[in-house]
């Protein structure tokens, strides 16, 4: 279970219940805490007045501004005004928490932070007030907890490296081996995006609209679109390591395709689907509203993509001259 700290609403219980002379494990089976956690707190934020000792007692206002004092002098982003401002500084120049947290102390910095502080910090009602996540490279709603967060060499093992491609992969000899990335548009257009897939030697392009970012979703988009095409002609695809393909397994198992992994931070490793992307963005903008799109316009900006001569190709193009005929080969 995580740890949360006691709340006002639970101090003003602890309060009135104490004043009712309910005992102290009682207490704590009805605020649904462990009775040490009750007796750290009534000793920790117990008030006393000397001069008018009637009033000594248990208050939850005054516990619970207590607490919020002690998590302030804990915290060396809210008592120190100098680093502080040295950290927000670095972050509005892009710097990552991470890079900020290393290189304190060779910016003569006398105190140290660690990144996930810096984080909690940008997070904080503190930091939320500035807005300082709009500064992160990635930013959500709130961070994570450190170790609920799975590390992604869990999800994208060694062995589907894109190092480990076999080499007929890599000199794009062999027909059946594609890249694919999503296409992500402005939040205020809706959940709504396009992937893209581009097939290795013919540079054969396939765009399809997408409903939802999460990866079981993509993952059977990605297998209806693919399934019709023979077997040779979808062995592979090389993803970057977006956790929007976080389910890759479902493409070997449902419809036999192996996937495979560009480095991290290293997406030109599958240069020729982010020149698709980058050509696909003269017809579909960041603004485009895709669910005004129909279907019909979609296949007209594949086949003007595909139709368009190549140089890589010797001036043919990707639908005519290459796949076609890769396919006619598979007959």
């Amino acid at each position: 279970m995580a740890h949360t700290e006691l709340d006002l609403r639970e101090r003003r219980a602890i309060e009135d219940m104490l004043n009712a002379k309910v005992p102290i494990a009682k207490i704590a089976a009805e605020i649904g805490r462990h009775r040490s956690t009750v007796y750290r707190e009534v000793k920790r934020n117990y008030f006393e007045d000397e001069e008018i000792p009637y009033l000594t007692g248990y208050y939850g206002m005054i516990a619970q501004r207590a607490a919020s004092d002690r998590r302030a002098r804990r915290r060396k982003l809210i008592r120190l005004d100098s680093l502080r401002a040295h950290v927000i500084e670095r972050l509005e120049v892009g710097w990552t928490p991470e890079q900020i947290a290393g290189r304190l102390g060779y910016d003569g910095q006398p105190l140290r932070v660690s990144h996930e502080t810096i984080y909690a910090y940008v997070y904080s009602r503190e930091g939320k007030s500035e807005q300082l996540a709009r500064h992160l490279p990635s930013r959500r709603k709130k961070r994570r907890p450190r170790y609920a967060r799975r590390p992604r060499g869990q999800v994208f093992p060694p062995d589907r490296s894109i190092h480990q491609r076999p080499e007929h992969v890599k000199t794009r000899e062999a027909f059946g081996d594609w890249e694919g990335d999503l296409m992500i548009f402005e939040r205020s257009t809706g959940k709504m995006n396009v992937a893209s897939l581009v097939e290795r030697k013919t540079r054969f392009a396939v765009l399809f609209r997408n409903n939802d970012r999460s990866s079981p979703h993509l993952m059977n988009k990605l297998m209806d679109v693919l399934e019709p095409l023979p077997q040779p002609a979808r062995r592979s695809i090389t993803f970057d390591r977006g956790f929007e393909f976080r389910a890759w397994r479902k493409l070997k198992s449902g419809i036999g395709t192996e996937s495979w992994f560009c480095d991290p931070q290293a997406p030109w490793q599958k240069g020729s689907v982010e020149n698709l992307n980058k050509r696909a963005r003269r017809y579909l903008p960041r603004d485009t509203q895709l669910a005004a799109l129909s279907n019909r316009y979609m296949k007209a900006i594949c086949d003007r993509l595909n139709g368009t001569p190549r140089k890589c190709l010797g001036w043919r193009t990707p639908r005519w001259c290459n796949f076609r005929e890769e396919l006619m080969k598979l007959r």
